[in-house]
């Protein structure tokens, strides 16, 4: 049986398809057993539908650097 963090980490992967199919049936045997786990999987997959919804975007590597150059310039 995998941990609690294992299961998280690959609740998060199975959310982008990065996990394997061994990791899959890790999954779903912790999160058949572990009623905390299975409450996080809903509640992640719910915030990953709602991001995709409102379509959010992440910071270019220029914008990033901008940013991070404002940051350090102030007093």
């Amino acid at each position: 049986m995998i941990s609690c963090d294992e299961a998280a980490v690959i609740c998060n992967k199975n959310q982008y398809g990065e996990a394997s199919f061994v990791d899959k049936l890790k999954f779903r045997f912790h999160v058949f057993l572990c009623k905390t786990c299975s409450v996080f999987t809903k509640k992640n997959t719910h915030l990953t539908t709602l991001c995709e919804k409102a379509n959010l975007q992440g910071l270019s590597e220029q914008e990033k650097l901008r940013m991070k150059e404002q940051l350090q310039n102030k007093p």
